[in-house]
């Protein structure tokens, strides 16, 4: 298997199930080429890791579908979003590039170099972000295909204190945060994950991070193609930042195989 290959990895739900829950941001693996581009020592790395890394979603995302009747599906990221972050848009479209975090990122969530500023990351996103948006695309089609619809669940956690790097912080912080889109998040995907979430506690829409994701190849065009981003604020069941789970998260795991659930008949 190949380096790329072995980057983000599909697994099997059931063939009838629609639900793809996606997990593009709970890895802390860099290559050691990778690495080589990286301007922080080993411990300033290690604490960025600790900032950024949405820890402990592709547990809760695995016990969400051992748990939900029928299974879904579930694209992991197998490496740190500081190699690439497959959710932004590789161009001049992100807007997170104003705070050198697009496709590849130049700064750290503090404001701190991460790469040097002339960094090219066409080599980057050539190697890990085209393979990964290619085989996630490739995931959609066939639940497309298999079920005549595909369900996006992103699945993401967030810190319960603004960092610095958050465009859009100043706003509410709930428990649960829900990203959603105006063409693929109906009413009836939203209102699902509010009910699933209730016993977590509030539930909140696009505020501290609104938006969800969806293959470009199917985004503003494909009605059979749904999607909801869930934010979990980490004090709900970890120790911050970076530290062990605790308690809440088989909670939310249950929450979300409540929604994976619903979303499914």
């Amino acid at each position: 298997m190949s380096a790329d290959a072995a980057s983000f990895s599909l697994l099997p739900g059931a063939e009838g199930s629609p639900v793809i829950l996606h997990v593009p941001h709970s890895a802390r693996a860099i290559p050691p080429e990778v690495r080589a581009g990286i301007v922080l020592d080993d411990g300033a790395l290690e604490r960025e890791l600790d900032h950024i890394t949405d820890a402990h979603t592709a547990e809760i995302a695995e016990l969400a579908a051992r748990s939900a009747r029928l299974a879904p599906w579930r694209f992991v990221n197998r490496l740190s979003r500081l190699v690439v972050d497959p959710e932004r848009f590789p161009d001049e479209r992100e807007e997170m590039l104003s705070v050198g975090m697009g496709a590849v990122y130049t700064r750290t969530t503090h404001g701190r170099a991460l790469r040097p500023a002339d960094a090219d990351p066409g080599p980057l996103v050539d190697r890990y972000f085209r393979p990964y948006a290619r085989a996630m695309s490739e995931a959609v089609a066939e639940r497309l295909a298999a079920v005549g619809r595909a369900v996006i669940i992103d699945v993401h956690s967030y810190p319960s204190e603004r960092l610095p790097y958050e465009l859009h912080g100043d706003g509410p912080r709930p428990p649960v945060c829900l990203g959603t889109d105006s063409f693929h998040t109906p009413p009836a995907l939203t209102a699902a994950a509010r009910e699933a979430f209730a016993a977590v506690g509030e539930t909140g829409l696009d505020s501290p991070f609104g938006g969800t994701y969806v293959p470009l190849g199917y985004y503003g065009s494909e009605p059979r193609v749904s999607a909801l981003m869930v934010e979990i604020r980490r004090d709900t069941y970890m120790t911050e930042p970076g530290g062990p789970a605790g308690p809440g998260l088989p909670r939310l795991a249950a929450a979300l195989a409540g929604l994976v659930e619903a979303v499914s008949v």
